[in-house]
């Protein structure tokens, strides 16, 4: 019997780490800019970003896009979101980069969503 009373190691929670990083995401360690596309129609998208920090002025940063990729584009108001930058085409790495660069997000908080 003694070659049977192994120790058994304790149980691995794989999902604790992550657990751990939700309770403090509430309150608001690790916030993400999302850049996603939208499909339209046929071969017109949209491109939007959410998850900038309030005191940017989207006006401004939205009027440096437009000039910058020589596209149109509108900063609209959703109940959930927030504020959310639309603008015309896939304009998603494009604007991953713009961001950075001007030092308006880092680069690891940059999410970009879409095919």
């Amino acid at each position: 019997m003694s070659d049977l009373d192994v120790q058994l190691p304790s149980a691995f929670d794989p999902f604790a780490e992550a657990n751990a990083e939700d309770s403090s995401a509430g309150a608001g360690s690790k916030d993400y800019v999302h850049v996603r596309i939208q499909q339209r129609n046929g071969r017109k998208s949209l491109t939007t970003v959410q998850g900038l920090k309030k005191e940017y002025s989207y006006n401004k940063i939205l009027k440096d896009l437009k000039k910058e990729f020589c596209c149109n584009g509108t900063v609209v108001q959703d109940p959930e979101l927030g504020q959310v930058i639309q603008l015309q085409g896939d304009q998603r790495k494009n604007v991953a980069t713009f961001l950075v660069e001007a030092g308006i997000v880092k680069k690891e908080s940059i999410k970009i969503h879409g095919f």
